[in-house]
């Protein structure tokens, strides 16, 4: 077994700061989820300059501010819609609000970077997609298990390159920890706030399947939900899968739970594995069980032989600087428009046609 010990499987060079600082200001707010300490260290590593931070709930904005000492603590959303100098708006809202919070945003003139999932239903995409092509502004998306996750940059380089020939399937696992069930904020188990399992957690797998087959659409095959082990919270999904058929000709299926054991050293054992027609790769994202290995770790198997490479600390996340350049040139090189809204509409779609596979105990 090898390492990464050739120019097929090296990391391209490490990403640097795209821009200088203060020529790149933005904002966050909303801070439902945890999501929105990556997405802003994302930016700030790109040489983003962070400006403002607004939550209805003073805490959380203290909070923010501790762990961002340069940021402003703004006293509304207005507050900081209304500056001029803010090209883009973080945000990690409630699920359901994250539309209506990117149409204002769009409205005020100003990109969007919403956390994942980035609507909740076919009518806020719509009404999404509307704004978009009315205000001529970005809704961006952080699909955090591919653009925050130096195994799957990698993966997609090496998929580039051609070194596991033409991706014929690509499966993706997302397990999460729950924990315990009253620390969750109340909308965690309203599926109108959430969106449901696939929507929520799956729309992550939706977006890799879609990149890394270079698809851009796919047909809903399957799809089913339950709620296995969690009766006193009946509108929770504690398990959902999909199986999709790719418009490159590729297969895709996910799964995604709520059913982490405690004896797991992280919050979920993430995995994906992607087919090609000469080799293929596994990426075993967040820890490598029974091993010292650490995360990050990509497992390919091709013509030549059984590579290990490990990822992290070697990747990178050019995404961040590449929406940098998206926002302040108006290319869309991080991420297109249509792929961001054609992830989430996939993942609507499997969890509105979903077979419920058992009912609460």
């Amino acid at each position: 077994m090898s390492a990464s010990d050739g120019a097929t499987y090296a990391p391209a060079a490490m990403p640097k700061p795209v821009v200088e600082p203060g020529e790149f200001v933005f904002a966050a707010m909303h801070l439902d989820h945890g999501h929105i300490v990556g997405m802003t260290e994302g930016l700030i590593g790109a040489g983003g300059t962070l400006r403002w931070v607004y939550d209805p709930q003073p805490e959380r904005a203290a909070a923010f501010q501790e762990r961002f000492p340069e940021v402003r603590i703004a006293d509304s959303e207005e507050q900081v819609l209304a500056d001029e100098e803010v090209r883009l708006v973080a945000a990690a809202a409630i699920p359901s609000d994250r539309a209506p919070l990117g149409i204002r945003v769009m409205e005020a003139g100003k990109d969007y970077f919403t956390d994942k999932t980035p609507l909740t239903t076919l009518d806020q995409l719509a009404a999404a997609r509307e704004a978009v092509t009315r205000t001529g502004q970005k809704y961006a998306v952080y699909y955090s298990e591919r653009i925050h996750v130096e195994a799957a940059v990698l993966a997609g380089q090496l998929i580039d390159r051609g070194a596991i020939g033409r991706v014929i399937q690509v499966m993706g696992m997302g397990p999460h920890r729950l924990g315990a069930p009253e620390s969750r904020p109340d909308w965690f188990y309203c599926r109108a706030q959430y969106g449901g399992i696939i929507t929520d957690i799956g729309s992550h797998n939706f977006e890799q399947m879609l990149t890394f087959t270079g698809s851009e659409d796919a047909e809903i095959l399957s799809s089913a939900i339950g709620n296995f082990a969690h009766p006193d919270h009946p509108e929770l999904d504690d398990f959902g899968e999909a199986h999709i058929a790719l418009s490159s000709g590729a297969s895709g299926y996910v799964r995604v739970d709520w059913f982490t054991p405690d004896g797991l050293r992280t919050w979920g054992d993430g995995r994906t594995f992607i087919l090609g027609t000469e080799g293929y790769i596994e990426l075993r994202k967040y820890v490598d069980i029974t091993t010292d290995n650490g995360p990050g770790q990509v497992l390919l198997v091709d013509g030549d032989g059984e590579h290990r490479i490990q990822a992290d600390g070697q990747v990178g996340y050019p995404f961040f600087g590449d929406l940098i350049l998206d926002v302040l040139n108006r290319t869309e090189n991080a991420m297109t428009q249509d792929h961001a809204f054609k992830a989430v509409e996939l993942a609507l779609k499997a969890q509105e046609q979903a077979r419920v596979l058992t009912e609460p105990r």
